[in-house]
Order: C-alpha cells, then sequence, then structure tokens
C-alpha cells in the first residue's frame, strides 16, 4: 500500500480513547505490534523474510538460495548422520573422481594416482569378468626413457610368481638375457660367430587329441606360412600364384626325402630344389620351363639365409632343445640388424617365432605371455605383421597374452599408407588389444595417439605430462592413472642406462 495509507493504518491501531481500560490498551498494543511485523515483512525482498512466524504459503516462496543467516545451514553447523554406499553408487554419485578399480586379483603394478590406492593387473582373471574385455593382448607405448621397457620386464618377472610362463621370440638389445638368466630360464643368443642354430622346419609336438594325418596337415601348412613370409620380405612384394605353387612342390619333396632319412627338412634344402631342374621333374602337368622359371627369384630369395648374412644360424639342425617348463625363454637377435636395414633381423624373428610356435601351439600348455619388445622395427614388413595377427586373433584360445612394446602410436601408421595391407594390419593389432598403455608421448604426437587411442581432451593432456614410471591406463574403455613401482632388485636388472652413468 502507498505510505500515506500504511501510516494511517498504523496511527489508527495506536490510537485510544482516554477512558479506555488497561486491558483494551494492552490488545491495542499487540495489534499495533502484529500490524508492524507484517508491514516489515511485506516492505523486505523474499530472500530477508526469516521470522518463524511466515506463512507456509509464503515460506514456500523463498528462493532456491535458501534462507539466510543462522537457520540457512551454511553457517557450518549443519549435522547429518553417516550414510555407508559402494564403490559402484558412489561412482555414479559423484562422477570423475576415481575409477573403482580392477579388483584385488592379479599382479602388482604400483600405486593408483586418482585412487590412492594399489593397482593390480591380470588378463587371464579379467577376462570374461570385466565388460568390455574381449581378448588378453596388450600395447604399451611411450617415448625413451619413461620405463615402458622396464614395465614390460616387472609383469613379465611378477607373472612368474602366478605360474605364467614367458616367452621374448625377439630381443633386438639382448635385454631380456639377464631376466631369463635370473628366472632360472633359457636364451638363445644368435649371430656371426655363435654356436646357437635354430631350424624354423622343425615339426613341433602333436598334441594330444589330434590325429596324425590333421597334424601333418597342420605342419605342412605352417611350413608354407614360414616360406611364403620369408620370400615376401626378402623380395618386398606379395608371391605370384606359380611361386605359391613352386614352393608347394619344393617343399613336399625335400621333406620326403627328409622323412625316409629320418632327419628334419632345412632351409637349404628347399632352396637348392626351387634352383635345380628337380622341382620339374617333381610337378608333372606343368608346362615344362615355367615353374623353373617362377622359382628362380624364390631361390634367390632364400639364398640370403643360407650364403648370405644369416648363413648358419636358420640352415642347420637345433643346437638347442625347447623346454616347456623353462619359466622364460628369450632369443637374443642383439648380433643382427644395423641401424639401416632391420630386413635381417625381421628374417630371423620370423624363423624364431616360428621355431616356437612348438609350444605356443599347445593349448595344454598352460598361459602364456609373448612379448614382442622394440616391435616399432617391424611395423614396416607385411610377412611378420601377418604372422602377428594370426597369433593375436588365436589368443584366446590358445591362452596366451601378447604385448607389443613401441615408441611412438606413429609407428603403427608407418606400417604403411592409408588403405593398403600394412597399415589395415597394424591397425588391426591395436583393435586387438584391450589393454592400452601409454606413456608421455611428445607435443606432435598428440594428435595422432588421440585419434587412434580415442582419448579425451583431459587424457591427451594428462599424456602430455606424464612423469617418469607414470602410465595412462586404458583398459577395456576404463582410464587409470598409474605409477609403477619397482623392487630395488627389480630396479638392479631392468636398468637400461648403466653406460650413460658409468
Amino acid at each position: 500500500m502507498p505510505p500515506t495509507s500504511r501510516v494511517r493504518a498504523t496511527a489508527s491501531l495506536l490510537y485510544t480513547p482516554r477512558k479506555t481500560d488497561r486491558r483494551a490498551r494492552r490488545m491495542a498494543r499487540e495489534q499495533f505490534t502484529t500490524a508492524r511485523e507484517q508491514a516489515r515483512n511485506a516492505s523486505r525482498p523474499l530472500a530477508r523474510r526469516t521470522s518463524p512466524g511466515i506463512d507456509p504459503d509464503l515460506r514456500a516462496t523463498y528462493p532456491p538460495a535458501g534462507r539466510p543467516g543462522p537457520a540457512s545451514a551454511r553457517g557450518g553447523n549443519l549435522k547429518l548422520p553417516a550414510h555407508r554406499m559402494t564403490t559402484a553408487v558412489a561412482a555414479g554419485a559423484y562422477p570423475f573422481l576415481a575409477e573403482g578399480g580392477l579388483g584385488a586379483q592379479g599382479i602388482y603394478v604400483g600405486h593408483d594416482v586418482h585412487a590412492e590406492g594399489a593397482f593390480v593387473f591380470d588378463p587371464f582373471a579379467l577376462y570374461g569378468k570385466l565388460d568390455g574385455f574381449t581378448n588378453p593382448n596388450m600395447l604399451i607405448a611411450g617415448i625413451i626413457g619413461m620405463g615402458k621397457s622396464a614395465l614390460a620386464k616387472s609383469l613379465a618377472v611378477r607373472a612368474v610368481a602366478f605360474g605364467y610362463r614367458i616367452y621374448v621370440p625377439c630381443d633386438p638389445k639382448g635385454e631380456w638375457s639377464v631376466v631369463a638368466r635370473e628366472l632360472g630360464g633359457q636364451t638363445i643368443a644368435l649371430g656371426p660367430g655363435l654356436p646357437g642354430r635354430l631350424n624354423p622346419l622343425d615339426a613341433p609336438a602333436r598334441p594330444g587329441g589330434v590325429s596324425e594325418e590333421d597334424w601333418r596337415t597342420e605342419v605342412r601348412k605352417r611350413r608354407l606360412l614360414l616360406l611364403g613370409s620369408l620370400a615376401k620380405t626378402v623380395l618386398r612384394r606379395e608371391l605370384h600364384p606359380m611361386e605359391h605353387t613352386a614352393l608347394d612342390v619344393a617343399l613336399d619333396q625335400v621333406v620326403s626325402h627328409a622323412e625316409a632319412s629320418g632327419t628334419a627338412p632345412l632351409l637349404g634344402q628347399v632352396a637348392h630344389v626351387l634352383g635345380s631342374s628337380e622341382l620339374l621333374d617333381a610337378s608333372p602337368g606343368e608346362v615344362p620351363g615355367r615353374l623353373g622359371h617362377a622359382a628362380e627369384d624364390l631361390a634367390h630369395a632364400l639364398r640370403r639365409l643360407v650364403h648370405g648374412d644369416l648363413a648358419g644360424l636358420f640352415d642347420a639342425p637345433s643346437t638347442v632343445a625347447f623346454d616347456p617348463s623353462a619359466p622364460m625363454l628369450s632369443i637374443d637377435l642383439s648380433r643382427l640388424g644395423g641401424a639401416g636395414d632391420d630386413t635381417a633381423l625381421v628374417l630371423a624373428m620370423t624363423c624364431a617365432s616360428a621355431w616356437m610356435e612348438s609350444a605356443l601351439a599347445d593349448p595344454e600348455a598352460g598361459r602364456r605371455w609373448v612379448i614382442y619388445d622394440e616391435a616399432w622395427r617391424v611395423m614396416r614388413h607385411t610377412a611378420l605383421l601377418e604372422r602377428m595377427q594370426s597369433q593375436w586373433k588365436l589368443s584366446r584360445g590358445l591362452g596366451i597374452a601378447n604385448m607389443m612394446v613401441i615408441h611412438r602410436l606413429s609407428d603403427l601408421l608407418a606400417a604403411g599408407d592409408e588403405g593398403s595391407r600394412g597399415r589395415a594390419l597394424a591397425e588391426g593389432l591395436l583393435t586387438d588389444c584391450s589393454t592400452r598403455i601409454i606413456y608421455r608421448q611428445e607435443a606432435d604426437q598428440l594428435r595422432s595417439a588421440a585419434t587412434l587411442l580415442g582419448l579425451t581432451s583431459v587424457e591427451a593432456q594428462a599424456v602430455s605430462a606424464l612423469t617418469k614410471g607414470r602410465g595412462l591406463w586404458k583398459v577395456a574403455g576404463r582410464s587409470f592413472i598409474t605409477q609403477h613401482l619397482l623392487h630395488p632388485r627389480e630396479r638392479e636388472l631392468f636398468d637400461t642406462d648403466t653406460r650413460m652413468s658409468s
């Protein structure tokens, strides 16, 4: 109401005739007091209406900020009863604070930075229990000096305590030899002047439940795949149909002679048949001269493993026998593969992995880890990528956890141009890894890393600022920042900076 009307209303309440008794005066004062409070409440903003006697309808008009003063519940005196909830419920109520973890079953890795607790991991324990965890394969990427090799070796050493066996088909720097020796495992060193010899055409032991005829067919298929991979790596192209036929005929002839003499076939024998007229005699129905001409390039390609820089390493009976009970087996190829050409290293890795398949192909041999260290060196060779993809695809059925260690995510793009066979194989290996561990990446690599791994802007920023030993773990779509912790003895074994510090 207008101010003049308010004054008149107040004055009328205060006025009492001269002969009014005390009771009437007291009632008049009470009416005045009530009217004054109502007038004050009507003149103040809604947020300042604090009288406990306010009408409930008026109280409902309070703003969301609540009442001011001591009754606002913002003075620090609010006390609520304690409430318990599971981590799953807490993650829904308070998202983006910390992950609930992967459980307590597995290999101890280190410290979960956000959850401030222990972080454990075991791909075999997670398979079938974690949504989205479809395979046990892993990828580790990080620049030099951030601790990715130490993580791979630490996981291998600790996995042995869980009954797992470790296989390293290619150790290009010889760093795994000391680890295998400490675990009581086996190391095979190959190179010029070394006594180690491997025959990649050795037939693996026949698993139980497989017939003799079926196993013979399987062994023949593996040998043909090996010969094709070696030829494609040297020739740097795909094989023609006639060349595939030449390999089939030459292998069958060599195997027939070897079985008659009770020995194992050798690569040198296959190369000799490909370069001689004996191939035509063993291939009825072929036009004379055509098959022999198609085999010329194959004979020269395999000659490198017989008379070239790899002579004697894979063209002789094996000097070592595979021990399936050994906790760890590594093949040291540090004497091969210069800085310029990795072809020799790739050929050696192809032969070594084929020889190691005698253990990997046995589904009853238990759970095993296969570690491809410095895998960036073989990304440009399609033939080896095909063999790796086959092993990635069969990992679940064979009980194998494959681990690939590279420097940058862009190494996968070096496998070929977009749309090429090599690029598709490399990206397929990444797709078949449910666990991706990313250590610090340089600023110019963040875009490719974020694209290939589907990192958020927050995760990409975190990757650029990771310190040594700290990595981003992407496990089936869940993210963790984990600080890897090493035992002093592990730090001594895994130290790759000895020459820099001594």
